[in-house]
């Protein structure tokens, strides 16, 4: 019985990167030694234990054959005779292949170390062909690291595998997992450049995929398509640490100029509200969590209206404020406006420029919240609580317009 550290925690120390998780693999074992030395089961669908003392995950070696369609059909065989390197050999990529024994010595059968050095993306067998999460993760590994590339045989391999319809089998929740892991890396972008170069962009999320090749007014941005903007914003919501819902609003606050008729094109008037009806399907698609899915619809909705906050009229504004829900939210109204600054410095040339919107809109939302709604509420008849209300706030917020500077 030999335990290894195996995978991302060899990969990570040998890249000088803090190790968070550690995973171990017993060679030699079966599931009576793992309970005579007082390890726990928790696996499902593998034997899986964890450590009485440190809690760590210990799997018994293992190998798997396909038996279906999707990431759940698989025949797995974990037995003592299985060797370290059969287990490592099922593994998604050689830089994930490593173990380290009890000394420290590496086991490195398949070139994980020379793919390290090379910043390389490598396979290890056809294998990788069986899993269609894999496709996932490689995109979801070069978000993580930015200077790595994916091999030309690896890519061409999961081109493959979309094309064989394996990530259609992919269920949301999965799916949406390694995509919010992804959005959480430092950049994002690579994310979904990978997936578009092997074509599962087109499968999984095809309201992203169809902006790239979009083009976009010029003069408000540079970078012109619509597919590279929103590489820009989502990258710039990474670099500012924002939380995922921000981050999956910068993604998707866009998707209605990929339904803009061509020949309107470079213009996209109405995108806003192609935006939201693009957007639900795709939330509900993906089982994408409450908080992630009503930010992105106010941000798809509105981000147009926040760049010209300073433009809209009282009862405009309030409507605003009201929609977003940044009375009773002022953390989301919050959240709102990083992910409308995201659009706006996501553009070449605008990354240090003053963008007044969210001061603007801060301090209008302390005007309306500076009504005393009891008192006007008491005052109001009967069944025109909320219109009198609604209409203090309006006055109170055309008064403070008044006050300020003209331009």
């Amino acid at each position: 019985m030999k335990t290894y550290v195996v995978g991302g925690a060899v990969r990570d120390r040998l890249l000088g990167l803090p190790v968070v998780d550690r995973d171990h693999v017993v060679v030699g074992a079966t599931p009576d030694d793992m309970a005579a030395a007082g390890f726990t089961p928790v696996g499902r669908d593998f034997p899986v234990y964890l450590h009485p003392v440190s809690h760590e995950e210990y799997a018994l070696a293992r190998t798997e054959r396909k038996s279906g369609r999707g990431y759940k059909g698989f025949v797995v065989h974990a037995a003592p005779e299985v060797t370290l390197e059969e287990d490592l050999a099922r593994r998604d990529l050689t830089i994930n292949a490593m173990a380290q024994d009890e000394t420290g010595r590496i086991v490195d059968p398949y070139g994980g170390q020379r793919d390290l050095d090379a910043r390389v993306f490598r396979h290890v067998s056809a294998a990788f062909a069986e899993d269609p999460v894999r496709i996932l993760r490689v995109a979801r590994f070069a978000a993580r690291f930015a200077d790595f590339s994916v091999a030309p045989e690896t890519l061409d391999l999961m081109q493959r595998m979309v094309e064989a319809g394996e990530v259609d089998a992919l269920v949301p929740e999965r799916v949406w997992q390694e995509l919010a892991r992804g959005l959480m890396e430092t950049h994002p972008s690579r994310m979904f450049c990978v997936l578009r170069d092997c074509g599962a962009l087109a499968r999984l999320l095809p309201e992203l995929d169809r902006l790239f090749g979009v083009p976009q007014p010029p003069e408000h941005h540079p970078e012109i398509d619509t597919g590279v903007h929103v590489m820009r914003v989502v990258d710039w919501s990474a670099r500012a640490g924002y939380a995922l819902p921000v981050r999956f609003a910068a993604l998707t606050h866009d998707l209605g100029k990929g339904a803009t008729p061509p020949q309107h094109w470079p213009k996209h008037h109405g995108h806003e509200a192609r935006s939201v009806e693009l957007l639900r399907p795709l939330a509900e698609r993906l089982r994408v969590p409450a908080d992630c899915r009503e930010l992105a619809l106010a941000v798809a909705r509105d981000h147009g209206n926040a760049y010209r906050a300073a433009e809209l009229r009282p009862a405009t504004l309030l409507e605003l404020f009201e929609r977003v829900d940044a009375f009773r939210r002022p953390e989301r109204f919050e959240q709102f406006l990083e992910a409308c600054e995201c659009d706006f410095r996501g553009r070449p040339g605008y990354e240090d420029k003053p963008f007044a919107a969210p001061g603007f809109l801060r301090a209008a939302l302390a005007v309306a919240r500076s009504v005393d709604a009891g008192a006007v509420a008491r005052e109001a008849d009967r069944g025109r609580v909320r219109e009198a209300v609604f209409e203090a706030r309006v006055q109170a917020l055309a008064a403070w317009k008044r006050s300020l500077p003209a331009n």
